[in-house]
C-alpha cells in the first residue's frame, strides 16, 4: 500500500501508472527493433564525471598527445588497469594508477609533471607516461596497415613485433579481446555525440523490477533465497539485467562504465540512472535504479524502505547509462 500511495501522490493512479510504464516497454522493443544508425563517435571528449577530479586535467591533455590514442581511451585503459587507484600493486609487481612493471617504467616512465624525478607511484607522471608509452608503440607499428588505435592496443598487449609479423591485430585471443575490451570501455568514458540506440535487453529488465515492487529493501542484498529475495539499489538492476542475459558488476560505480551515457533529455525506459554526492566523480556514485519514463525510476532506496517507482529529478542525480551486452562484458571482475 505505501509504494501505491507514493506513485498517486506523484500524480497518477495506481493502474494508469504501470500501465504507462508498459507502454513505454513495449515502445522501447519496438524502437530497438527499428531504430539504425545513430551510433555514437566521432569527438572523444570525457563524459561527465567520468573520470575523477584529481586526474581529469591530466587526462583530457595527455590523451590528445598523438592521433592514435583520446581522453576517452586513455581514461578507458586506467580504469582498465587499477580503477584509477594510484595506490594500486598487482602480483606481477605493475605499479601505480596505470600498473607499469618495473623494466617498462624504467624505460618509457617520464616526468610528467616537470618536478625533477619519474615516480611511478604520482599519476602526474604516471599518466602521462601511459600516453607517451601508447604514442611510442603507435609510431612502432604506423605503417601496418588497419586502424592505427587497434594497432596500437594490440602492440601494448601483444608487443609491437607481434603486431608487425601479423600485419594488423595479432591473431592470439587474449590480444583480442584487449582490443575488443579497452575500444568498448572507450564509449563508456567518451561524451556520446550523437543518439544513441536503445538496449534491446531494457524492456525485460523493466519488467524484471516490476515484480519485485514491494519487496523490502536489504543491504548487500542479491535476491536469493539466503537474502529473502530482497534487494539492495546494485543488486535489483544487478539481477534485472541479469534475468535478460547480460551481466553486470556487483556495485553501482562500475554499473556506470557498462555502456554509453545519454543525457537527461534522451532517456529511455531501461537506463540506469545513477546518484552520488560528488557529481564530479563517477566512483563516488552511491545509488543506481532503473529508469521507467516519465522522470521516474524503479529502486531500492534505503533500509526500511521497499522497492518503489522514484522521481530522479533531485539534487543529487549524476546521470545514466545505456547498458550494452558488449559495454558488461567489459568490465573488470575487479578494479
Amino acid at each position: 500500500m505505501t509504494v501505491r500511495k507514493a506513485w498517486i501522490v506523484a500524480g497518477s493512479a495506481v493502474a494508469a501508472g504501470l500501465s504507462f510504464v508498459m507502454v513505454l516497454v513495449v515502445g522501447v522493443y519496438l524502437v530497438a527493433g527499428n531504430v539504425a544508425g545513430g551510433l555514437s563517435g566521432g569527438a572523444r571528449n570525457l563524459a561527465k564525471g567520468a573520470v575523477p577530479a584529481a586526474y581529469q586535467a591530466l587526462v583530457e591533455k595527455w590523451g590528445n598527445l598523438c592521433p592514435a590514442i583520446n581522453p576517452a581511451l586513455l581514461a578507458a585503459q586506467l580504469y582498465q588497469e587499477s580503477g584509477f587507484n594510484p595506490k594500486a600493486q598487482s602480483a606481477a609487481a605493475a605499479q601505480g594508477i596505470a600498473q607499469f612493471i618495473p623494466g617498462t617504467w624504467a624505460t618509457h616512465g617520464i616526468d610528467g609533471d616537470g618536478d625533477g624525478d619519474r615516480d611511478v607511484w604520482d599519476p602526474a607522471d604516471a599518466i602521462p607516461s601511459a600516453a607517451s608509452y601508447d604514442c611510442s608503440l603507435a609510431k612502432y607499428v604506423k605503417d601496418v596497415p588497419g586502424d592505427p588505435k587497434r594497432n596500437m592496443l594490440a602492440s601494448y598487449n601483444a608487443g609491437a613485433y607481434a603486431v608487425i609479423k601479423y600485419r594488423g591485430v595479432p591473431p592470439y585471443k587474449e590480444t583480442q579481446n584487449y582490443v575488443k575490451t579497452i575500444t568498448t570501455l572507450e564509449e563508456s568514458f567518451a561524451a556520446p555525440v550523437s543518439r544513441l540506440d536503445p538496449s534491446k535487453q531494457a524492456a525485460g529488465a523493466i519488467a524484471y523490477a516490476q515484480k519485485k515492487l514491494g519487496t523490502l529493501y536489504l543491504w548487500g542484498g542479491d535476491g536469493t533465497a539466503e537474502d529473502g529475495g530482497r534487494f539492495d539499489c546494485s543488486g535489483l538492476t544487478k539481477a534485472a539485467y541479469e534475468s535478460v542475459g547480460v551481466t553486470l558488476p556487483r556495485v553501482a560505480n562500475d554499473q556506470w562504465n557498462a555502456g554509453p551515457h545519454p543525457a537527461r533529455n534522451e532517456l529511455l525506459p531501461g537506463d540506469l540512472v545513477f546518484f552520488s554526492d560528488d557529481l564530479g566523480n563517477s566512483r563516488a556514485i552511491r545509488h543506481v535504479g532503473i529508469y521507467v519514463g516519465g522522470g521516474y525510476m524503479i529502486d531500492a532506496p534505503r533500509t526500511g524502505a521497499v522497492i518503489r517507482f522514484d522521481p530522479i529529478d533531485t539534487p543529487d542525480y549524476f546521470g545514466a547509462t545505456r547498458v550494452t551486452e558488449d559495454g558488461a562484458k567489459a568490465l573488470p571482475t575487479t578494479v
